[in-house]
């Protein structure tokens, strides 16, 4: 369950986010908005990286402010641009990166990448360099390095804005086979209305939460 409580955020002195009472059961839960709408700092919230200025996020209850620690092993996060995720030069080190930090068994460690990377057919990739990969590839390998620690809760800040059709399709496959709660925040309207539930934020507010078909109905008249 994730739970913000009146919750609100400014940047030096900026409102961002404003008075947000909100809880998330739902399995897949989209978000969309306009650029600088606050849709990315709400994902930020949700796995402490950004802490609120006013009320509280709760993450199974508990609250970000004061255990980002077991919040970050509960929520992954996936960044629109995956060169500022990865930050080893090889792939199988990278998706190795967070499991040191858990001190995870070496010899679990292996096994846990050679099935992420199995999972998504990408173990030719193994001992690639990062920079030889494409774009979904990347995004593949992002995905896989935050699978690999086996949180309870992915949130995807545009996962798809930067990559081909090709690709774009591979990653949403991706998302729409995982077991975890997932929170997307997407401008790709046809990957949000494959959610349960879906949000619309304007001027950092929650002005529709519904349906898909009837939040993006109203989204689309609100952008024209």
């Amino acid at each position: 369950m994730i739970e913000l409580d009146a919750v609100s955020h400014d940047f030096d002195g900026r409102p961002v986010l404003a008075g947000i009472n909100l809880s998330l059961a739902e399995q897949r839960v989209g978000i969309v908005g306009a650029n600088g709408s606050g849709k990315s700092t709400f994902a930020r919230l949700l796995n402490g990286l950004v802490i609120p200025k006013a009320g509280r996020v709760l993450i199974d209850g508990l609250d970000t402010a004061h255990e980002v620690k077991a919040i970050r092993r509960k929520v992954g996060f996936v960044f629109q641009n995956p060169d500022h995720q990865i930050v080893m030069p090889i792939v199988s080190e990278d998706l190795a990166f967070g499991l040191k930090a858990r001190k995870v068994p070496k010899g679990e460690i292996a096994s846990r990448i050679d099935a992420a990377l199995a999972h998504y057919g990408l173990g030719y990739l193994r001992e690639r360099p990062v920079h030889q990969l494409s774009g979904g590839e990347k995004q593949l390998v992002a995905l896989s390095a935050v699978l690999v620690t086996e949180p309870e809760i992915i949130v995807f800040d545009e996962p798809t804005t930067l990559l081909d059709l090709r690709n774009r399709n591979r990653v949403a496959a991706a998302i729409a086979e995982l077991p975890h709660q997932t929170i997307l925040v997407s401008h790709d309207l046809d990957l949000v209305a494959t959610c349960e539930r879906v949000l619309m934020v304007e001027d950092g507010r929650i002005v529709a939460d519904g349906s898909p078909g009837e939040v993006l109905r109203f989204y689309r008249g609100q952008m024209q």
